[in-house]
């Protein structure tokens, strides 16, 4: 695929972990890129090429200065908090930054002639599911915050172009891992919350142990089961909904997963395999807002966009972290 004639894409949120492989992605394209981020939980050094703001997205002038300039046509929306468990704790902090400063956003779109949008949401926004594999149509009734804020940010989408004609394309994925295969990018926050980087960095000795939540789930080992979808897979998914809006299709929400579930218990054993060394767990209660099993459908992204995932198995996500992690044990900050 190639960029649509150096089209102009702004990516908020794109020195972040997905974001920046989307960044990438879109410069092996030809697009022409800017990333606009605060910096506060994204890496400079993440960002491998085009234009960049640094900025914040609750700052309007700040904003319309980086979109008078650039002038985009889409706005890939990554910026945003993403940890169940602090949303529960925290929901303020949730609900300013997922919601008010989207809308902020959404309105500098809409008032510097942006075209659409394509917005980062969440297999959070359907909580307990009530049938499985998870399609688009699924219900949506989120049971914490975090997922509450990004099905408010999905709707303030379709009310914005009823009113002022900006067109969206919602990605909800479920769980982000891996690594960049070329070891560009990986996966660094701090704290880290997610539960691939958390068993690697045990298994690097730079943790003591990783907090297994839940182990009386009505699954095949008691523990959580999740919808691991590689964070290149994801990456490639924003360019086709990319270039599926410069084409001029129409607004669409579309559900990303590998449609295969991985336990807890089971990614530790495969990370055990993959690094050769033995992972210390504690099992723990369960965590408030934590569905027992997510497990997308993508069937309608790979009809409508030939989107399928290349990396379809747990050991093949995990292996490309474990290379980044490897190669970075202190993260981005040490090369």
């Amino acid at each position: 695929m190639t960029g649509s004639g150096g089209a102009s894409v702004m990516v908020s949120g794109g020195a972040g972990y997905i974001g920046s492989h989307a960044v990438k992605g879109l410069l092996g394209r030809g697009y022409n890129v800017l990333t606009y981020d605060s910096l506060a939980e994204g890496h400079r050094q993440a960002v491998l090429g085009g234009d960049f703001f640094q900025g914040e997205l609750a700052s309007r002038e700040q904003l319309d200065q980086a979109m008078s300039t650039f002038r985009p046509k889409i706005v890939m929306h990554f910026a945003a908090h993403c940890y169940v468990g602090e949303s529960v704790e925290d929901p303020g902090k949730y609900y300013r930054n997922n919601v008010s400063n989207t809308l902020n956003l959404l309105e500098a779109c809409r008032d510097n002639g942006v075209e659409g949008v394509i917005f980062s949401s969440t297999a959070a926004v359907f909580g307990n599911p009530v049938s499985l594999p998870i399609e688009e149509t699924h219900p949506q009734a989120p049971i914490n915050p975090y997922g509450e804020t990004k099905l408010i940010g999905e709707r303030m989408l379709r009310d914005f172009e009823t009113a002022y004609g900006l067109k969206h394309t919602v990605l909800r994925y479920f769980n982000a891992a891996g690594a960049d295969p070329e070891g560009q990018l990986g996966e660094d926050h701090d704290p880290e919350t997610h539960l691939l980087p958390l068993v690697l960095k045990t298994a690097l000795g730079k943790r003591d142990s990783v907090q297994v939540f839940g182990t009386d789930y009505d699954t095949r080992d008691g523990s959580c089961l999740r919808d691991y979808v590689h964070v290149t897979d994801l990456a490639e998914a924003h360019i086709m909904a990319l270039q599926r809006l410069l084409d001029g299709g129409a607004s669409d929400s579309f559900n990303l997963g590998n449609s295969l579930g991985t336990s807890v218990l089971e990614v530790i054993q495969t990370a055990e395999r993959i690094t050769g060394k033995k992972i210390k767990h504690q099992l723990c209660d369960r965590r408030p807002g934590d569905p027992a099993v997510l497990v997308a459908d993508s069937a309608k992204m790979e009809k409508s966009l030939g989107w399928k995932p290349k990396y379809q198995d747990i050991e093949a996500i995990l292996t490309t972290a474990w290379d980044w992690m490897a190669a970075h044990p202190d993260g981005y900050n040490k090369r």
